[in-house]
């Protein structure tokens, strides 16, 4: 089997980034032999401008949702987002299908090689089932009261054991959708499921969250009156939806939190000097947060804190497309400071920890088949103008 060699301006290994003088050499499928200096490489080069990058991991995404392009106009806020989704969500089933065809098409297209996928419905079994990307299914639960908690979790517990049986080579896990729409009870059934399990929740995504969490009041209270949701047990406190719900999942899980654009110092803080959480990854998903509240999270303040940050594109009901690339993109725009080697770091080695499959993506280690993007365009320090192609 005949090995191949890339070699570009820029070689970012997962880790740091190599200049021009280095050759990435793999086998025909893609499995990493070596990185060695171009002197020592011999013929059959192949040499590319911009980036050589290990393949892309979208850590949160709802391909599901993807018939819902467009549907729901920008700038609506959290709330009406949310009901328009569960309003409109709904399709014929062939529709759906063909839409997660095609975002999956592009996702793969444009480097990306694993995603973290928020599932609702049983509907993308079938486009799995026959995919070239990993999963790593997330069964969302919900429900905000306990009553209602077992019977919730039971629906979720079929789902599972469905994507289970079916999916041989992809994990499940069951996971809280959000802190404002899991109740206590559900909570413990969740962290109870499976020891040691992968989780995710949508995290301080808007201001709405904060409010309703420390006064009781706020947007969120017309999300509750429209799905005739009875809060009367809810008790506002001075700690915030981060902290309320971080606390009741164990230190034998990790947990994935996405968006995080209201995650303050104090949040961070008391994080920091807790006892028995969980790993935390802090998944950014900006093209999102821009799309649905015109606001981000403070990057600066999760780096300052060494928080593990990944990247995720949320659906196509809140995003114009798919593709990592231009999350990182949006990032370095607003964050300048930021090189193009840490948000890339963010996008590969990080993201494969979270989901962990770093034992095969994220990085060219030998033995691993991470797949290969030219990143053509991204070179010295930004990724402006740059375009995402998969090679292999």
């Amino acid at each position: 089997m005949a090995n191949r060699k890339f070699n570009a301006d820029q070689l970012f290994t997962g880790y740091a980034m190599l200049g021009p003088e280095s050759v990435l050499i793999t086998d025909e499928k893609g499995v990493v032999q070596d990185i060695v200096a171009l002197t020592e490489a011999g013929e059959g080069i192949e040499r590319f401008n911009g980036i050589i990058s290990p393949g892309f991991i979208n850590c949160h995404c709802h391909l599901e949702l993807s018939h819902m392009r467009g549907a729901i106009p920008r700038n609506t806020g959290m709330t009406k987002f949310l009901l328009s989704v569960m309003k409109d969500r709904n399709a014929e089933v062939e529709n759906i299908l063909a839409a997660m065809t095609l975002a999956e098409t592009y996702m793969v297209e444009k480097g990306i090689v694993a995603v973290g996928d928020i599932c609702n419905t049983i509907h993308s079994i079938k486009i799995k089932n026959s995919s070239n990307l990993y999963y790593h299914n997330f069964i969302e639960a919900t429900g905000f009261n306990d009553d209602s908690a077992e019977e919730r979790f039971n629906a979720s517990l079929e789902m599972y054991s469905t994507f289970r049986e079916n999916l041989e080579k992809q994990d499940v896990s069951i996971v809280p959708h959000s802190p404002y729409s899991v109740s206590d009870t559900l909570f413990r059934l969740i962290n109870e499921h499976e020891k040691g399990s992968l989780l995710s929740i949508h995290n301080q995504e808007s201001i709405a969250e904060t409010e309703f969490f420390t006064t009781g009041k706020g947007e969120l209270l017309e999300l509750y009156k429209a799905l005739g949701i009875d809060i009367k047990h809810f008790v506002p406190s001075k700690q915030s939806s981060l902290i309320r719900s971080v606390i009741k999942i164990t230190g034998d899980h990790s947990v994935i939190l996405v968006h995080n654009v209201n995650t303050t110092a104090d949040d961070l803080d008391a994080i920091r000097r807790g006892r028995n959480l969980p790993q935390l990854f802090w998944c950014l998903c900006p093209n999102a947060n821009m799309y649905i509240n015109g606001h981000l999270p403070d990057v600066i303040l999760l780096k300052n804190f060494n928080c593990k940050l990944v990247v995720g594109t949320d659906s196509l009901a809140s995003n114009s497309q798919l593709n990592i690339l231009e999350e990182l993109k949006t990032l370095q725009e607003k964050f300048d400071m930021i090189t193009s080697a840490e948000l890339l770091r963010c996008a590969t080695i990080n993201g494969a920890e979270a989901l962990r499959i770093d034992n095969k993506f994220g990085s060219f280690e030998t033995g691993k088949q991470p797949g290969i993007v030219n990143i053509d365009g991204g070179v010295y320090g930004s990724l402006e103008g740059a375009v995402a192609k998969k090679l292999l």
